[in-house]
């Protein structure tokens, strides 16, 4: 438990009691307990979700975030931010007046969880949830290894 302490405030998980020293039976002396959920919408919870041992309070499988609403895909551009990174949704905008179609998109700042390894290019699968901060009103829930060859923001893929 001392490798996730890196923060001012101590770090664990609300729902699980720490104290067990009398309820713990001699065969699990060296297993701590851990709070997992499963989100729903045939998403599996990450290996690293049961058996990690970060503490992330907006992590929809081990905090107290639920998703609801939209589920949306996209390419992420951007993991520079600490948790949280940027993806894009690229769509296709139809002109009446010129009887096509114009390519637009659109830039959606996500919440990750450790439990996730991402990087730029790689496609996410994310959920709609609760506001988590000013700008903040979706969470990751599944990642599609990188397929992009190039530069990923010059690239145009209708997810």
């Amino acid at each position: 438990m001392t490798d996730i302490q890196i923060e001012r405030s101590f770090q664990k998980q609300p729902t699980v009691f720490q104290n067990t020293k009398a309820l713990i039976s001699k065969k699990e002396k060296g297993k701590l307990h851990r709070y997992h959920r499963n989100v729903g919408l045939g998403i599996k919870t990450p290996r690293e979700a049961i058996e990690g041992a970060y503490i992330d309070k907006k992590c929809p499988f081990t905090g107290d975030v639920s998703i609801r609403g939209r589920v949306l895909k996209g390419v992420v551009i951007s993991n520079k931010m600490r948790r949280t990174i940027i993806i894009r949704r690229d769509y296709l905008h139809y002109v009446n007046k010129y009887n096509r179609f114009e390519k637009r998109h659109q830039n959606i700042a996500v919440h990750c969880s450790p439990c996730f390894r991402v990087k730029e290019g790689d496609i996410v699968i994310v959920g709609q949830c609760r506001p988590i901060s000013k700008t903040v009103r979706f969470n990751v829930i599944k990642v599609i290894p990188n397929t992009i060859f190039g530069n990923v923001k010059k690239v145009f893929i209708q997810c």
